[in-house]
């Protein structure tokens, strides 16, 4: 009787502590730290109110920064993942490296090597994919794009292809400089993530 408690216990315990919901890691660049905005106007802070209105438990953290390119985010992730312990990590990477013009193929190392990273961490991975505008050339912006989908599929993570379909050259949904996403384009921007995300909680 005393063994059937404790294994009982034990089982209970253990259940409890996969029940517990675990933490989403939002790892970008200015797009997801709500640039010239109110932080509680941006995307993250948006998803964190339909997770609760949704019923989810979890817990966002935003460790974005504005100006970031992929090396950057692929240099702090390990602490990040380390302090975080996160169940899920969105990798919103690659606009600035693309403004740049650096090469799309250390663009593909980057993420790669982040998604590997939070893989082997334990966590899901959702790449959110960007594109260029055309001036760029249709050659770089075409190799530029097809980074995105490559990384998710060698690494089976999800990917939302474009994270601004519907925003990007849209004027009324952007800010006087062309390249950040308005306060009215926020919930936009976290209806093209939610359907994508939503599966993977």
């Amino acid at each position: 009787m005393r063994a059937w408690w404790l294994s009982g216990a034990l089982a209970l315990m253990f259940w409890a502590q996969g029940a517990v919901a675990g933490t989403l890691l939002v790892v970008g660049d200015s797009i997801s730290a709500a640039f010239g905005l109110d932080s509680r106007q941006g995307w993250v802070a948006l998803l964190e109110k339909r997770l609760e209105d949704e019923g989810f438990e979890h817990s966002v953290v935003n460790a974005s920064i504005s100006g970031d390119t992929s090396a950057g985010g692929a240099a702090r992730l390990s602490a990040l993942l380390a302090e975080h312990k996160p169940e899920l990590v969105i990798i919103e990477l690659g606009g600035n490296d693309g403004l740049r013009g650096q090469p799309p193929a250390q663009l593909q190392q980057n993420l790669a090597s982040m998604v590997e990273k939070s893989q082997q961490a334990g966590a899901k991975v959702l790449i959110l994919g960007m594109r260029l505008p055309p001036n760029y050339g249709a050659r770089y912006t075409t190799a530029f794009a097809e980074v995105f989908s490559k990384v998710a599929e060698e690494s089976g993570s999800a990917l939302v292809p474009f994270v601004l379909e519907g925003i990007g050259g849209v004027p009324s949904m952007m800010q006087p400089d062309g390249i950040h996403p308005t306060a009215e384009a926020q919930p936009v921007l976290l209806d093209n993530v939610w359907p994508t995300l939503k599966p993977l909680l």
